[in-house]
């Protein structure tokens, strides 16, 4: 059995070759052997508050009542919220909801539809 390397995204020992490529069981990362060395950056995947991936573009509910700063209003749990996009920072989710705007979001408070 061939010593396979660690996921360069979650330091993963339980990878696998499939083809050409080394995939990571854990996180779904998918990458030839030669590029993580190469790459020299390191990849930022954003997770839900039940470990699944978000990627620009999903929809995604609110978990729980969220106060809004500068406001008195608050976001309900269950609030949809489309069409996404994920940014740098503390606040990883940039969106638009209906009622409040534009607004920042941890993901930590979402989950994927």
């Amino acid at each position: 059995m061939a010593d396979l390397p660690n996921c360069p995204n979650c330091n993963s020992a339980y990878t696998y070759e499939d083809g050409n490529l080394l995939i990571c069981p854990e996180c779904g990362n998918e990458w030839t052997p030669g590029q993580a060395a190469a790459a020299g950056e390191e990849i930022r995947t954003i997770r839900d508050a039940n470990g699944n991936v978000l990627q620009d573009g999903d929809t995604v509910l609110v978990i729980k009542d969220l106060k809004v700063k500068g406001s008195s209003s608050v976001l309900k749990m269950g609030t949809k919220v489309k069409n996404i996009r994920l940014v740098d920072g503390d606040h990883d989710i940039d969106c638009k909801i209906d009622g409040f705007g534009a607004m920042k979001l941890k993901s930590e408070f979402v989950k994927k539809v």
